[in-house]
This record gives structure tokens, sequence and C-alpha cells, in this order.
């Protein structure tokens, strides 16, 4: 299933975009190892601890870089969520050709509106889904990132596994 914007892409763009929806998987070697270090994010967050939670989350971005033999990415993480008219913002990646250095993923750990901690699982997807888009561009070589269907499997499957889950049949 394609979104509604493919057919305003340009040619090149549709490549890249059949290119990662067609990738539904992130094969992390020995992905069983990050589990706790995945886990290790849950206490820190429930403590309402931001650097614990920032020191977590980059000791498994480092750890899947690693793995993956990709550059290395700065985790920041924030307190309240940024909104406007359009929703609330989960988490962002800057790229090192926008940061003019490392790769940068930005998330928050509370809501706009009610400045809830943000539940565990859904705080570790926004994590991963930015992840991905690195993966675009670093592993996969894609020249821009798109969220296609390929990109929230590959996104959902690797949460499951850095939590220990069976994958979905």
């Amino acid at each position: 299933m394609r979104f509604a914007y493919y057919d305003s892409l340009s040619a090149e763009s549709k490549r890249t975009y059949r290119k990662s929806d067609a990738l539904l998987r992130v094969d992390v070697p020995d992905i069983a190892a990050l589990v706790p270090l995945a886990r290790a994010i849950e206490p820190a967050l429930a403590a309402e601890d931001r650097a614990a939670v920032e020191h977590a989350c980059q000791a498994l971005i480092d750890a899947v870089n690693q793995r993956l033999e990709t550059p290395p990415v700065r985790m920041k993480v924030f307190e309240r969520r940024p909104s406007n008219s359009g929703g609330e913002l989960h988490g962002l990646y800057e790229p090192d050709e926008v940061t003019g250095g490392m790769a940068r993923i930005s998330v928050w750990m509370r809501t706009a509106q009610k400045v809830q901690v943000v539940k565990f699982r859904t705080f570790l997807r926004t994590v991963v889904h930015e992840l991905c888009h690195h993966f675009d561009y670093e592993l996969y070589g894609f020249a821009e990132t798109f969220h296609t269907q390929g990109f929230y499997t590959r996104e959902s499957t690797l949460v499951r596994e850095l939590l220990g889950e069976k994958p979905r049949a």
C-alpha cells in the first residue's frame, strides 16, 4: 500500500520510496543482548529523570549503531513536547548535514497538553522511529527518508525485538 503523497514525488524519490517500502526488518546482530539496554529506559522514565532517560537512550543507540557499523548519533531528551495547531512533536531526526556535525535524535518525555510522562512503549517507539530514519540514510544509503509501510514495519519489528518479544506472524 502506498501513501497518498507518493503520487506527488519525483521519479527518483518514488524509487527510494519503493526501496524503503520493500525493507521490512533491520537485521541487528545479537539483538537479544540489547534487551536490557532497551528495558533500562523504563525505570528512568518512570522516575521522571530526564538525564537518566537520555543516558539510557544514548547507551541503546550506541550499541545498535556499533552492531550495524553505522555512524554515531547524539541523543537529546527534552521535557515537554512542542505543539502547535498541527499537533505535538514526538521526535526529530537531524542528519549530520543539518547539524553540521554528528546526526542528532531529539525526543520529548512529556506530553504537551497534560504534561504527563509518555508511556514507556510509546517513548521507545519514538526513539526507534527516529533511529530508523538514521538507518535509511546511513545503513541503506537512501538520499531521503520516507514514512512508508515498510518503514513502519521495520520500526514495529525493531521495537518488539528490543523488548524481547516474539515477532508477529
